[in-house]
């Protein structure tokens, strides 16, 4: 019974006793202080020095040393030949230390291993000791010991496996409450007791001397040091500096320097805040510079701190609502400029091109930023660095402005700005550089805070391309940024707190932006590299993650994983129970006792009608019930033709009640559209990752089961029925008119006509409602199928399948793409139904009229508001023009920088006669170039034809299948084009910037779909 009683005893005593709050109960009486109503509201040891000073500290230590003793003796007592009961003693401990007694249980583990293990806990002692002396690093100290402690016990006990365990264990449960609990050491340390200062200062994670040449935290440091001390480690040539943090004794840094009049000193402020994304701070604390001896450091760093508290720089904080901190004083080697300025890495009041805009002066950088001479102006375009940040020798470029600063060095620094804007993942930089004759320096790197937000057409050209409508736009915003909002917030948890996922995208110029400054944001708390999504959806190079930012974001990480595992059960799942059922009761949407005469044929719903009555949709549970009533076969919803929805003759009618089914069902539509875009954002980045990580080749990949290339193989395979119908007509009238001469040919339009019902969903961009079906104008369908009849279509390739699991993925996207496909043809012709109603009654004057209203607009005019309906005119007519203009702006930018971009400008490129994009469809070829940048109309091209669109939908698959070549503005490997083009062996190269007006009609090109290149011939 003794060890049951000793289990007992541990497990219910241990945790008591490490809950008893001893430290809060010394601190009140000694010091008259509420420990768990000051600073951290730990009742730790530390926060007992910091608040109480050196006895109130030196007593709390002994009673928790007190508490780990009792536990392990008392563990010992009922269990000697038991050494892993004395270490379960101690996590019993500080599972009753942390969650009732609010401390993290170090010292109660400290001298109770001490007591349990002595030679051990020497060891570590002595090695943890020394390596925290030497390096003075907090934070790697206390995590090293974690990791020491199990490993020595391990070591000198290999056999004692449950002994190793519960080290293990032990240290596990510390390392979790150490991420969960806040550092009273992290506190301002000139703040502290009087005699609890320099402990305070010794056991700051911060060296007593730092300097650039060490790994900095903006936290810590300020922001302008940290990035120095980035750069500096990364190759740039910043100047030696160190730093001397808040409370820290400055005497030790001043006999540490020897400044001269042939090395002069600069003292520099690096304040908490300054120099952020939001706030540059530019010019509000003091610099103080040509410090030629030691007498004059201490008066200049003294007169850099005063100036935190001067009245404009608190002025210029509580308008920003920046909080107030502390000043870090940085002292640096003082650069003997010969000529210095300023850069902009990107033009701050053009906001686009790729013009540095740099402004420079002999002599010193202060004759520059202090604004008392007017520089010298010069831009210069710079277009694409390479890996090192000096400008090759053998390269050129154009600079506009003239002056007395040399050429060469204005291009060199160029060159550097906008390689510190890549070094910082896009985010355009103002920076501060003095040329001393021999070498470039850089003095300062800070955001440029007027150009941010920076949106990007990068991937939401390829999602959403084209102009957009607004009523396309009012659908598609809150169903992306809200289901993007909700997978962000799986990883993040509460850390997702202060992100506005309603901001993810927006438009500018009627075309579709995303948020790199967000994305960035949401990405680095993630603890994945800012340009995570263009790697997952575009193959953009991938960085390596920091481990520890990972490790911290593990939980969410595998949350994230779990959906991704089980992804293809859940979409079968929802599409058996929702997606399903739901479309087959939209596909029998109608009009009751109304023909409408669509082209040459005849759509009559007088004997088919539309019930909504026994048929329920409930969003809330999750629950799709479908009433008994069956659905006739054989129709086809709205069948195809050439003029859409005309008005004109026909008289309809549609009454109110009709009117409210109608937007019921797409309300329905639009609920069901949410689920369905969580999947279409899911499956295409499960698809990419499972790609990359297994490191599957596109060709090794079987596309069949997305819709383009499964339309494609029908057609292609209904082509050669077609052609032993037409060898055996001598008829030289059109091929459909030939068809129907011969019951044979007939039954090959019945099922043309099929296919095209099948994917007549399809449109030249799937994700816009704006843009008509290929049910409603199948042209571009009956020419590729004229041009298969009359010339077979390349066998497609047979690819290899090396990875069932990646092939599954992409399977599943391919699915995923059809329902949300069919769910968005099935919103438009509801939309398009109550156009016609409202163009007989004559509240819209012309077709489409009704897209570039909102989708609460509609809500609006059809629900408690009809009198608004009189204000559609003046509305739609301002939109439309609006839309107009922006649909003929070429081209669009790429990246805008800020919330209200001016008009774009014509983009100046350097004379090249090769570009370079995304190989996404091996293969060489030579053609000539057709431009096109819509599919309005009739196409003449063939396999003579490179091809040169701004972006690759699934409506682009009848004219991509007949060219030699492609060449896409945007997309990546997985884009639309990307899959057609490998289907049918045509080389292509996608992700070519402004490829639409570089390129001219009639130029010949040699084309590389495997090295991503292209040759103007």
């Amino acid at each position: 019974m003794m060890p049951v009683w000793g289990s007992l005893l541990i497990f219910v005593l241990c945790p008591i006793l490490g809950g008893l709050p001893l430290i809060s109960w010394i601190t009140r009486a000694l010091a008259r202080k509420r420990l768990s109503e000051l600073g951290t509201g730990n009742l730790s040891v530390s926060a007992a020095f910091y608040h109480g000073g050196k006895i109130v500290g030196i007593l709390a230590v002994l009673s928790e040393a007190f508490k780990g003793i009792a536990a392990v003796l008392l563990a010992r007592s009922f269990f000697p030949d038991r050494p892993e009961w004395e270490v379960i003693s101690l996590i019993a401990l500080v599972y009753g230390r942390y969650f009732i007694g609010k401390g993290a249980g170090t010292t109660n583990v400290v001298w109770g291993y001490a007591v349990h293990d002595p030679i051990t806990s020497f060891l570590v002692f002595l090695i943890g000791g020394i390596g925290f002396t030497i390096l003075r690093e907090r934070r790697s100290g206390k995590f090293g010991v974690l990791i020491l402690f199990p490993l020595i016990t391990a070591l000198r006990h290999p056999s004692e496996t449950p002994l190793i365990g519960s080290a293990i264990s032990l240290a596990a449960f510390l390392w979790w409450i150490y991420n969960q609990i806040p550092d009273d050491l992290n506190l301002k340390p000139d703040q502290a007791q009087r005699g609890s200062q320099a402990m305070f200062q010794f056991l700051r994670e911060d060296r007593s001397l730092l300097t650039l040449d060490q790994i900095l935290k903006a936290e810590k440091v300020g922001q302008k040091a940290a990035t120095l001390s980035e750069l500096k480690r990364s190759g740039y040539p910043v100047p030696d500096a160190c730093i001397l943090l808040p409370g820290d004794d400055p005497k030790p840094l001043i006999q540490a320097l020897q400044p001269s009049r042939e090395n002069p000193l600069i003292v520099r402020s690096s304040a908490i805040g300054e120099d952020s994304e939001s706030a540059s701070a530019a010019g509000q604390y003091e610099s103080i510079a040509n410090i030629t001896h030691r007498d004059l450091l201490l008066p200049a760093i003294l007169r850099c701190l005063e100036s935190y508290e001067q009245e404009s720089a608190v002025k210029y904080r509580r308008d920003r609502e920046i909080s107030d901190a502390s000043m870090v004083v940085l002292v640096q080697q003082q650069v003997r400029g010969v000529f210095s300025g300023v850069a902009f890495s990107r033009d701050p009041i053009t906001r686009q091109g790729d013009s540095v805009l740099i402004e420079a002066l002999p002599g010193t950088a202060d004759r520059v930023v202090s604004g008392q001479e007017t520089p010298e102006s010069y831009q210069v375009n710079v277009r694409e660095v390479g890996a090192d940040w000096r400008l090759p020798e053998d390269a050129t470029l154009e600079i506009e402005g003239k002056g007395t600063v040399p050429g060469r060095l204005i291009q060199q620094v160029a060159y550097l700005a906008r390689h510190l804007e890549e070094h910082f993942h896009g985010v355009p930089q103002d920076i501060e550089w003095s040329f001393d004759g021999e070498t470039l320096w850089v003095l300062q790197s800070r955001s440029i805070t007027t150009l941010a937000p920076i949106w990007t057409r990068k991937i939401a050209a390829e999602v959403i391309p084209g102009a957009i409508r607004p009523l396309t736009w009012s659908i598609n915003r809150p169903l992306t940024c809200g289901v993007w909002g909700k997978i962000f917030t799986i990883v993040l948890g509460d850390r997702a707190s202060g992100l506005d996922f309603t901001e993810t995208a927006t438009l500018h110029y009627s075309h579709a932006y995303f948020n790199a400054t967000l994305l960035g944001q949401i990405f680095r708390r993630m603890g994945l590299p800012a340009e995570s999504l263009e790697f997952l959806t575009r193959g953009a190079k991938f960085s390596k993650p920091p481990t520890r930012s990972t490790i911290a974001n593990l939980p969410g990480l595998l949350r994230l994983l779990q959906r991704e595992m089980r992804l293809e059960q859940d979409f079968a799942r929802d599409e058996q129970l929702y997606f399903r059922p739901m479309l087959l009761k939209l596909r029998n949407f109608s009009f009751s006792a109304e023909t409408f005469a669509i082209g040459t044929q005849e759509f009559r719903s007088g004997t088919q009608e539309f019930r909504s009555g026994t048929q329920e949709f409930r969003s809330g549970t999750q629950e799709f019930r479908s009433g008994t009533q069956g659905f006739p076969s054989g129709t086809q919803g709205f069948p195809s033709g050439t003029q859409g929805f005309p008005s004109g003759t026909q008289n309809v009618e549609l009454d109110t009640q009709e009117i409210q089914q109608i937007t019921q069902e797409i309300q329905q539509i639009l609920e069901l559209l949410e689920r369905a875009t969580y999947y279409s954002i899911l499956a295409p980045l499960s698809a990419a990752l499972r790609k990359a990580v297994f490191r599957v080749r596109d060709e090794d990949l079987d596309n069949r089961d997305t819709p383009e290339v499964a339309a494609l193989r029908s057609l292609s395979d209904l082509a050669a029925s077609a052609r032993s119908v037409l060898e055996n007509s001598e008829s030289q009238e059109d091929l459909f008119v030939q068809l129907a001469q011969t019951d044979q040919g007939q039954a090959i339009l019945r099922q043309f006509d099929q296919l095209l019902d099948q994917y007549g969903y399809l449109s030249e961009v799937g994700t816009d409602i704006a843009v008509p079906t290929w049910r409603e104008q199948p042209q571009p369908v009956r020419e590729l199928f004229q041009q298969f009849c009359l010339s077979p279509a390349p066998a497609p390739a047979t690819p290899q399948i090396k990875n069932k699991g990646v092939q599954r993925r992409i399977a599943l996207k391919g699915k995923v793409t059809e329902i949300y496909s069919r769910l968005l043809a099935e919103l438009r012709w509801r939309f398009v139904a109550i156009e016609q109603l409202w163009l007989k009654s004559g509240i819209l004057s012309e077709s489409g009229d009704i897209f570039f209203l909102t989708y609460a607009e509609i809500q609006q005019s059809t629900g408690s508001n009809p009198d608004f309906q009189a204000q559609f005119s003046q509305l739609i007519e301002q939109r439309r023009s609006q839309f107009e203009h922006d649909r003929q702006l070429s081209p669009i930018p790429q990246l805008v920088y800020g919330d209200d971009p001016p008009a774009p400008q014509l983009p100046t490129w350097q004379a090249s006669d090769q570009l370079q994009g995304i190989g996404a469809s091996a293969g060489q070829v030579e053609g000539t170039i057709r431009v096109l940048r819509s599919l309005n109309g009739s196409i003449n091209v063939d396999r003579e034809t490179i091809l040169v669109v701004p972006y690759t939908d699934s409506g682009w698959m009848p004219v991509l299948a007949r060219v030699g070549g492609l060449i896409a503005e945007v997309g990546g490997r997985l884009s639309h084009g990307a899959i057609v083009a490998r289907e049918y062996r045509i080389p292509a190269v996608m992700d070519v910037p402004n490829a639409t007006e570089i390129l001219q009609d009639g130029q010949r090109v040699r084309i590389n779909g495997q090295q991503g290149t292209i040759e103007i011939l």
